[in-house]
């Protein structure tokens, strides 16, 4: 497994981390949960993610069971705030903050998470009011770093010109070859920062695996036909269309890379030295072990280039 350094922290993270989004929220048996984690420690990615959203609360229990008895100093702990906890709890108020960290901290059975994550931009609430209540979370040992998913770029400027407050370290953004806009303005803004980026949904909530064949039945056990998990699933990209363009794809990295599409997808988000880290969400040990091969693959850019001309009409910055 590779490592590289989190912004401008001394984080040193695998560039493929584990994510809990959907799966570890209610999506997967736990025990399926519990093997995963405990698979991907085996192979050195010792960089989990999570948020107090998920499952409500659920995904962090997960995660704080998986990792009970583990050394702490062994690995590192993202999660996040914001999302509806409850019909009154949401945003990044001061309250909020300090009540939802807390409420994080017990779930995940830790004293401190390594990263705490602002999971989006909140226009009820000043962002000197965050910004502050960040910076006490991290004078108080609560949290080591701080970071945000999603967060417009005059809004992570803005952050950054607050004096006396913490930096952020991370954005945790949505990027894969079927959703590449971030590359164009948040990675260069953000490294102007210091700011590195972890990114979400790099196979495409699995449409980058080639697991979805067009015109062929959705396969009984993948997320789309999940009751939760695949209400999240852009249902454009399960068309003919895209699922055409996606074999093509996959026949290139079989046939002149040498490597299957999850491993191709997840070494065309890593080719970018901005991205720090690839999270990916499996739902059984075998994924985690396949995806976790992708750091390992030099990949020929001239590939990844014929790959990105054949998904261009159906990806997000479109």
């Amino acid at each position: 497994m590779k490592y590289r350094q989190l912004g401008t922290s001394d984080l040193q993270v695998p560039t493929i981390s584990l994510g809990s989004w959907l799966t570890y929220s209610g999506g997967v048996e736990k025990q399926q949960s519990l093997a995963c984690v405990h698979k991907a420690l085996d192979l050195g990615i010792n960089f989990f993610d999570t948020a107090n959203v998920y499952g409500r609360g659920a995904a962090e229990s997960v995660l704080g069971e998986a990792l009970s008895g583990i050394p702490r100093h062994s690995f590192v702990l993202a999660t996040k705030v914001f999302g509806a906890m409850s019909d009154t709890d949401s945003g990044l108020s001061r309250a909020q903050i300090v009540k939802q960290l807390d409420a994080s901290l017990k779930r995940l059975q830790t004293d401190y998470v390594d990263l705490y994550q602002c999971h989006r931009y909140d226009t009820e609430t000043p962002l000197e009011e965050t910004m502050e209540a960040l910076t006490a979370a991290v004078r108080q040992g609560k949290t080591r770093y701080v970071g945000f998913s999603e967060w417009p770029l005059d809004k992570i400027e803005a952050a950054a010109k607050l004096p006396d407050v913490v930096r952020f370290v991370s954005s945790q953004p949505q990027y894969s070859m079927l959703w590449p806009s971030p590359q164009n303005e948040i990675f260069q803004g953000c490294a102007r920062l210091g700011i590195g980026q972890i990114v979400w949904s790099p196979l495409a909530q699995g449409v980058l695996t080639g697991k979805y064949r067009p015109g062929a039945p959705l396969p009984a056990e993948s997320r789309a036909i999940h009751q939760s998990m695949g209400a999240w699933l852009p249902k454009h990209w399960l068309e003919t269309p895209v699922l055409k363009a996606v074999r093509q794809v996959q026949l290139i990295a079989q046939r002149e890379a040498g490597v299957s599409l999850p491993q191709f997808a997840l070494a065309w988000v890593l080719r970018r030295q901005e991205v720090t880290s690839a999270i990916i969400g499996a739902t059984r040990p075998e994924q985690v072990v396949e995806n976790a091969a992708a750091a390992e693959h030099a990949i020929a850019p001239e590939l990844f280039t014929k790959a990105e001309d054949i998904l261009a009409p159906f990806n997000g910055s479109h």
